[in-house]
This record gives C-alpha cells, structure tokens and sequence, in this order.
C-alpha cells in the first residue's frame, strides 16, 4: 500500500496554499528523491494559448524554489504537442509558455523544451511492454537525474481523464512518440453531417484533409495514407461528422501512453515525486485553446512517490466529492479506469493506497 499525501483548499493566515505546497514536498520525502546537484526536470504543461486552466505558474515557482532547496539544480520543461497549435514547435512553445506566464524570470530557472526544436530530440527506451518494446523519450528527460511530475486533473477526450500517467506518458514522449500513441485511431468523414467548414484542414498536422466538392455539397476528405491518428480532427469538428472506430482503439492509446510512462520511469523508479492538482477540474485537457467550467469544486493538491496510486486517488476524491463517476459521465464510451489497472499490471504502481491528509 503507497502512501499519498493530501491537502485541501481551505486556507488561513500563513498557511496558504503555497505553504501547504512546500508541506506536502516536505513529507512525500523531496530531500530524499534529490541528491546534492541533481539536475532535475520540473514536468508541467504550459497551457494551450487561450486556456486558463493549467496549473499557475506560482505554483510551478514553489516548486522550483523547494528543489533548489534540498540541492537540486532544476529546470521546467515539456515536449512539443502532435496537433497544429502554439506548441508544435519549441519556438512557438516558449512563446505560448511565455504568453501564459511562463519565463526564466517567473519560475526562477531555465525552460527548455524536452524534445528540441522540432521534436526530433528523442532517445529510445527499451521496454517490456504487451504493445511496445521501444519509446521515444525526449531527450531532456533521459538527461535528468530526477523529475518532479506536476499534473492538472482533467477529463480527456482518449483517455477518459488525464492526470500524472498521462502527464507523464504522452508528456515525456517526443512528437514521434506521441504519434506512436495515437497511431491507433484512424478518423472517417460521415458526408452527411459536414458542412465543409474546412476547420478540419487548418488542424491537421499531417496535412491528410482536403476539401471536395464545390458549394453545398463541398465535404472533407481524409487521405487515410496520409493520416498519422493524432484525432486533432474529431475534437475540433463540432458537427460530430469525424469520427474514429473506437472499439478497442482507446484502450489500445490507453496502454500505449502506460507503456511510454515505463519508459519514461526506467532508470529513475527512486528519483520522482509527483503531485496532481484537484483544481479547476476541467472536462477537456489543457491542450485545448478555451477552458470549459470546471465538472466539481476544488478539492486540493495530492502527492506521492507512486503515479498509480496518486492517479487512483484522484479519481477517487472527485468521485466522492461529485457523487458521481465525473468522467464516465462526460465520456461514455471510454473506460478510464483501465489505464491505472495497466499501469498497477506493468509494475508501476499499486492502486491500494493511505490517504494522508496534512490539515487540521
């Protein structure tokens, strides 16, 4: 049984949340994960431009100052994204970080982009997965003598809801890894439905959409040779004429994305602390330009040295906090739940867990 340490959102004087922040470092044992001069990679996700929803960077600052605090030498991080958007590449990446608050300035350290300049900065893993037996890591992290994980809880469209494996899995993982994740899903255009807006065109990376047909009768086209899965185009069709054949496709992504957190972890299985934030818990993922209204109220911030047991946690407060299973609501089809079982499967974790909570 792993231990998660938890924090609510109630808060007095001199005992903020930033103080509650350094607590929960203090107790999931940060000292004892970084050794002197560690060089250590502060895993967050910056935010799509347009969203509000990521973690804030005050929050990402604490974090740096509590590493820098117990020797650790850190730098804030992430790759570059699949999908056509403000973080394909590392320059518009530091851009869009920039923009939503993120800068050397603001966090106190250095903010590379793990996968470089175009995603091509990667090192393969080697891995004993049921699907994979190679991962592209991004470099940065391969590099890294420990990683400090921090997570948004959010529900997502693939993998029901994404917090630290996901954060970890499809984070961690080069543009060419994340490909290899959605490699599964394979959209089809219903002709009925499409109203040849071509909002589809402008979202796909592989350039795989074209637009046929002239006036009313003009409908997208997938080039399925073309298509490299990433799905960009069944999130941004809001007629609902894309769709991808599901059955067995998102539990295929679900594993891959486990698989790809093995990796990650291989060789670092004693130098990480993760910590997933129940704020602002949104239906859809911060890779999203707008942020929908949050599905409960703030529950607080968990943190753990197991990322099975601190993802199952977190599904197991917004849970009892809703009085509902939250993510089985918003997405039906998509059984969330197996990405922890595949990950307490492949070693990663256990989903039995003591819930420590340092409030009163």
């Amino acid at each position: 049984m792993s231990e998660v340490y938890f924090v609510n959102t109630r808060c007095r004087p001199n005992r903020g949340m930033l103080h509650k922040l350094s607590e929960l470092c203090a107790k999931v044992g940060l000292k004892d994960i970084i050794s002197e001069r560690d060089i250590v990679a502060v895993k967050t996700h910056f935010g799509e431009a347009g969203s509000t929803a990521f973690v804030p960077v005050i929050y990402v600052r604490t974090m740096v100052e509590e590493v820098r605090k117990v020797g650790g030498r850190p730098f804030v991080t992430d790759s570059n994204t699949l999908y056509v958007g403000g973080r394909a590449t590392a320059l518009n990446h530091l851009r869009t970080a920039a923009a939503n608050g993120f800068t050397m300035e603001t966090v106190g350290a250095p903010i590379i982009i793990a996968d470089g300049i175009k995603g091509h900065d990667f090192v393969e893993v080697e891995i004993e997965g049921e699907i994979l037996k190679k991962v592209k890591i991004a470099s940065a992290f391969v590099q890294s003598d420990a990683y400090v994980v921090i997570s948004h809880l959010t529900g997502h469209e693939f993998m029901g809801f994404g917090c630290a494996l996901k954060n970890v899995g499809m984070g961690m993982g080069s543009r060419g890894g994340k490909q290899q994740m959605h490699s599964d899903i394979k959209p089809a255009v219903n002709k009925e439905r499409c109203t040849g807006c071509a909002q589809c065109v402008q979202w796909c990376p592989a350039g795989a959409i074209s637009m046929i047909g002239k006036g009313k009768e003009k409908v997208a086209k997938i080039d399925r040779s073309l298509c490299i899965g990433c799905g960009e185009c069944t999130i941004m069709c809001f007629k609902g004429a894309i769709q991808a054949r599901l059955t067995g496709v998102l539990e295929n992504a679900q594993r891959k994305t486990v698989e790809y957190v093995k990796g990650a972890l291989k060789g670092k299985e004693n130098k990480v602390a993760f910590f997933n934030f129940l704020m602002n818990v949104t239906p859809d993922c911060d890779c999203w330009n707008y942020n929908d209204a949050r599905v409960v109220e703030d529950i607080g911030i968990l943190a753990s040295r197991d990322i099975v047991a601190i993802d199952q946690a977190s599904l197991d407060l917004v849970n009892e906090r809703a009085g509902r299973d939250v993510f089985k609501e918003i997405y039906p089809v998509v059984d969330c739940y197996k990405q922890v079982a595949y990950a307490e499967k492949l070693g990663l974790g256990t989903r039995e867990y003591k819930l420590i909570s340092l409030d009163d």
